[in-house]
């Protein structure tokens, strides 16, 4: 059983990599949104059985299922331990730039971070710099960011979601305001929970919801 076990968690990597990699043979359909998603650090150094201690385990796939089951194209996998996010973040860019090259508008894509994924979803948009893809970062500012991590330049539709008693998630306005790069779309949304930095381990509508919305170039996210 534990052979069998370790055998399909190696086939599931390779099968989320594939899928993050974009099969280079694969046409694109130009009318279809995709979905870059790009997880939480715990997920980095523990299995998905694992619980964190206070936010209990992280609903990764349920995340994906969430996605899927509207129709978009998601592409996920679970990063290595460690992984540098500003060098994960040129692998996504030129992605993304792979699939704009096969025909699909930019406006199509939309890469969603939560955490540290949300950090390496902001060093996506600022080495694309491309004011019509979109974003959506959770739960992945603070105001020392500005100080702390400078290179980091905002461009394109940018929605911003982040709690209010989640001491690793605040208003992103400061980011915008000191970024020179075009963004055409700019939003935010306080979620109330009470779930500090657990929100984004589960796959709540309230977070959810209007991330698919502005997927979908819903920008009032009516």
């Amino acid at each position: 059983m534990k052979r069998f076990q370790r055998f399909f968690f190696t086939f599931l990597c390779i099968t989320l990599s594939f899928f993050t990699g974009f099969s280079q043979e694969k046409t694109p359909k130009q009318d279809q949104h995709y979905i870059f998603f790009l997880h939480n650090k715990f997920i980095e150094e523990n299995d998905l059985s694992v619980a964190h201690p206070e936010y209990g385990k992280a609903e990764y796939n349920e995340i994906l299922a969430s996605y899927r089951k509207d129709g978009f194209i998601v592409f996920s996998e679970i990063r290595s331990k460690n992984t540098n996010a500003a060098e994960y973040a040129e692998k996504i860019a030129k992605q993304i730039k792979k699939l704009i090259k096969k025909g699909v508008t930019a406006n199509k894509i939309t890469v969603i971070g939560t955490s540290k994924g949300g950090y390496i979803a902001q060093y996506v948009s600022t080495y694309l710099a491309n004011p019509d893809v979109n974003f959506v970062f959770i739960g992945c500012f603070r105001d020392t960011d500005i100080a702390e991590i400078q290179n980091i330049n905002f461009c394109g539709n940018i929605l911003t979601i982040y709690e209010k008693s989640d001491i690793y998630g605040v208003s992103a306005v400061n980011r915008k305001e000191t970024s020179t790069l075009t963004i055409n779309h700019f939003k935010e949304i306080e979620l109330n929970t009470n779930l500090k930095h657990g929100f984004l381990y589960k796959a709540m509508d309230e977070w959810i919801i209007p991330s698919k919305k502005w997927a979908n170039g819903n920008y009032d996210l009516n």
